[in-house]
């Protein structure tokens, strides 16, 4: 009986057992792959992420500190000498910052199994069965009828198992035929399981690379939502000097209308005021307008970098130069 066994466990676990393992350890080394690739996109995005709201929160602050820096003061003194036609009404709820198309969903990469333990119960089963239908073909050929109700009596076991010897051409012997009907079983369950690790290892495989495959499209997706994002991180530095550059400008130009509206006073017609005065309340005027239109503009158009709030960011650089021109002509 123990020889049995040692050729049971040889069939049934050593025969498929370097060809699995190979196809095993490879579906494995992909799926570990197309995890690396996951876990380093969500990495690299959500770094990315993080960065670019420092960068909106720096933003929100250098609007702030714009406004009550020079801004709102410019614009109550322009008020007060009488230049006020100018302004009108903004959207200031059309800028919300930049918003991501998230239209990415998330990956999970799975594992996969060798499918030895499936193998074996799919053998046991298979076997069991096997060798319950070789009863009944040995009961069929010698005439018996099993009470299935009661378990046989060692003696009709003995002449049912001995029946198995005739048919490698013996004469009927328990030990022979008990020999027989386990190769038999045995040989059914190795086939069994060799098919089902076999099958399951195309499967592993199959599934793997699609995994890795699918892996591969959401880095690239990533990696274009991060290039969109990047775009918007250094158009944010940009921005953020610009304001600053506006807020200095402010400050000035408060000292000056500050200036004139304490020598001069308010003017009914603007040609009443000084040429140079009435040059510095018109700059101050198109330095409000230029900058509140462009903080007015939404960062974000449908995931992407704003192609409007590209173009007023440079028209709103472009003012600074035209002012600072003046100044050091």
């Amino acid at each position: 009986m123990n020889e049995d066994n040692e050729i049971i466990e040889e069939v049934i676990v050593k025969a498929p057992k370097v060809k699995v393992v190979q196809s095993y350890v490879e579906a494995q080394r992909l799926v570990e792959e197309a995890k690396h690739i996951v876990k380093e996109s969500d990495h690299e995005s959500e770094a990315c992420k993080l960065l670019l709201e420092s960068d909106l929160k720096e933003y929100e602050v250098a609007k702030e500190s714009l406004e009550s820096g020079g801004l709102e003061v410019c614009v109550s003194l322009l008020e007060e000498l009488g230049y006020i036609e100018f302004l009108s009404s903004r959207d200031e709820e059309a800028n919300k910052g930049f918003e991501p198309n998230e239209t990415i969903v998330p990956m999970y990469v799975q594992n996969v199994s060798s499918g030895r333990f499936t193998g074996l119960l799919s053998a046991l089963l298979a076997g069991t069965v096997s060798l319950i239908g070789l009863v009944y073909l040995a009961t069929e050929k010698l005439g018996m009828t099993l009470d299935i109700s009661q378990i046989p009596s060692g003696e009709t076991m003995g002449t049912i198992v001995s029946w198995f010897a005739t048919l490698v051409g013996l004469e009927q012997s328990v030990y022979v035929g008990t020999a027989v009907l386990f190769v038999a079983s045995a040989s059914i369950m190795a086939v069994i399981y060799a098919l089902r690790v076999i099958l399951k290892g195309k499967h592993n495989m199959h599934f793997a690379q699609t995994q890795l495959e699918k892996a591969q499209a959401y880095k690239e997706a990533k990696e274009e939502c991060n290039w969109e994002m990047d775009k918007v991180e250094v158009h944010m530095k940009e921005t953020l000097h610009t304001l600053k550059m506006y807020e200095v400008l402010f400050r000035e130009q408060k000292g000056k209308l500050e200036r004139i509206l304490h020598i001069e006073g308010a003017k009914s017609n603007e040609e009443e005021y000084h040429a140079q005065s009435l040059l510095e309340i018109r700059d101050t005027k198109s330095l409000i307008e230029m900058i509140q239109d462009f903080m007015a503009i939404a960062i974000s158009d449908e995931g992407k970098l704003s192609e409007q709030s590209i173009q007023y960011l440079e028209l709103s650089r472009e003012k600074i130069n035209k002012v600072l021109a003046r100044f050091y002509q």
